[in-house]
């Protein structure tokens, strides 16, 4: 797994080298949500209120929204309604209650026209008053009643007897008759001021009515999800999973990046590295077939997570890259002989530097006349699946070239593998990268004044992998 940490500009190259695949996933995402729209259709959403005078505590009102949607109450309205088709159970499903502040029960309807929604919301509030009443009309007590009246008859009594004993307790001449007159009148107010108590908590003038505020609103638009967001959310969503696959796949890649990890799985040294320049000319080229078409049109051609290439120099410049490669190469070879340049199918990027390196060694043949006393290349290539590499016969040894990013450990063993089998130690590796070029300067002049060219034979003709 990459440890690299994921930055923006990661997600930037993913925009700008995968927007055709971004473009089409998001298209499709689109499509999908539109296509969601059509099997669901269109819900409008309304509220009536209910208000419930008194004092509520917060149990009691979540006790009644569980009343409003219940199933006495939605069947009720179902059977108001009449509609053809729809029962309670159907309904229930669409009406829904909430306690809003000052103790008022919002109640919902949704239905697949705003008249329908309507008509729901405002039924089913009309049911629940209907029935809440109907309960407090159920659960009236006549004794509970009737026992307050008599108390009330007998403080009426009760006060008129103290009126008799104040006034046989004598015209008020002596300091006893005085003080039990007062007693009494006190007793009397103490009566009279239960009394007015008692009216003030009856229960049956505690709580008024519930009243239903007005009319629903008709609604004017669609409940969400609308079409509108379904189409939205399926894009969005198809662009979020595009964008976070390709981090989850670079994140999961197993693919040498560095040169000495890409050396020590093929266990041998590095040459160096050469430039090729990036020519989307050349990658158009590149594959025939439907589904190399249909990559060219995805922008699948192009990988992302490589670094964008940084600027090369002139051609003069790329040939001296080349050139000490082969310098260093010829200065591992005790002997003369002929090597194979070993370059693992599809990376066509090590494909075009190892032409490169073997036409360079082909100029520096024919520069000297001796031809003598340098390695003589070919190119071959080897499929990293299965790889197979030709038996030793002229040559004896292998110069590996591939880029960066493109191989895993495993592969690059494979390979190496498969060279030995074949009896062909690999003297080295040459490591491709792909850069933008410049408009290239006169090369010929450059070449004429570097080093002496060095003489050497060359044999282009492919192996079989």
């Amino acid at each position: 797994m990459s440890d690299d940490t994921i930055r923006l500009v990661t997600i930037g190259r993913i925009l700008r080298r995968r927007r055709r695949l971004l473009t089409i996933l998001t298209l499709v995402g689109a499509l999908v949500g539109y296509g969601t729209s059509l099997l669901l259709p269109p819900r409008y959403t309304t509220s009536a209120s209910v208000l419930l005078p008194g004092a509520w505590g917060e149990r009691e009102l979540l006790t009644q929204t569980e009343i409003a949607t219940s199933s006495v109450v939605v069947d009720r309205a179902a059977a108001a309604l009449g509609w053809t088709g729809v029962d309670g159970s159907e309904l229930r499903e669409q009406v829904t209650a909430k306690a809003a502040d000052g103790n008022i029960i919002k109640i919902a309807g949704t239905a697949e026209t705003p008249e329908r929604a309507q008509q729901l919301s405002d039924q089913v509030a009309q049911q629940f008053v209907a029935f809440v009443d109907q309960i407090e009309g159920d659960n009236a007590d006549p004794e509970g009643t009737a026992k307050p009246e008599a108390l009330r008859q007998l403080v009426v009594q009760t006060s008129r007897r103290i009126a008799e004993l104040a006034d046989g307790a004598g015209s008020g001449q002596s300091v006893e008759s005085v003080q039990t007159r007062t007693e009494l009148a006190k007793l009397r107010t103490a009566l009279q001021e239960a009394v007015d108590k008692l009216e003030q908590a009856d229960p049956a003038t505690a709580k008024a009515n519930m009243v239903v505020m007005g009319p629903s609103v008709r609604p004017a638009g669609e409940a969400p999800p609308t079409r509108t967001q379904l189409i939205a959310g399926g894009a969005l969503l198809a662009f979020l999973l595009t964008v976070v696959g390709h981090l989850a796949a670079a994140r999961m890649s197993r693919r040498l990046r560095t040169a000495p990890e890409i050396a020590a799985a093929l266990g041998a040294a590095l040459l160096g590295t050469v430039d090729v320049p990036d020519e989307p000319a050349v990658r158009r080229k590149e594959g025939r077939g439907l589904r190399a078409l249909t990559r060219r049109l995805l922008g699948l051609d192009v990988r992302w997570d490589v670094p964008t290439p940084r600027n090369s120099g002139d051609e003069a410049g790329r040939q001296i890259r080349y050139r000490r490669v082969y310098a260093r190469l010829q200065d591992l070879l005790p002997v003369p002989r002929r090597l194979l340049v070993v370059v693992p199918d599809g990376d066509e990027t090590a494909l075009r530097a190892a032409g490169q390196l073997v036409a360079e060694a082909e100029g520096d043949a024919s520069a000297n006349s001796s031809g003598g006393g340098y390695p003589v290349l070919r190119v071959v290539g080897v499929s990293v699946s299965r790889p197979m590499v030709p038996d030793r016969d002229e040559e004896a040894g292998a110069v590996v070239v591939l880029s960066a990013s493109s191989w895993t450990a495993g592969e690059l063993a494979g390979v190496a593998d498969a060279c030995a089998d074949a009896r062909h130690a690999i003297v080295g590796v040459v490591l491709a990268d792909t850069v933008r070029s410049r408009p290239s300067r006169d090369a010929g002049r450059h070449r004429d004044a570097t080093t002496p060219a060095l003489a050497v034979g060359a044999d282009t003709t492919g192996g079989a992998g």
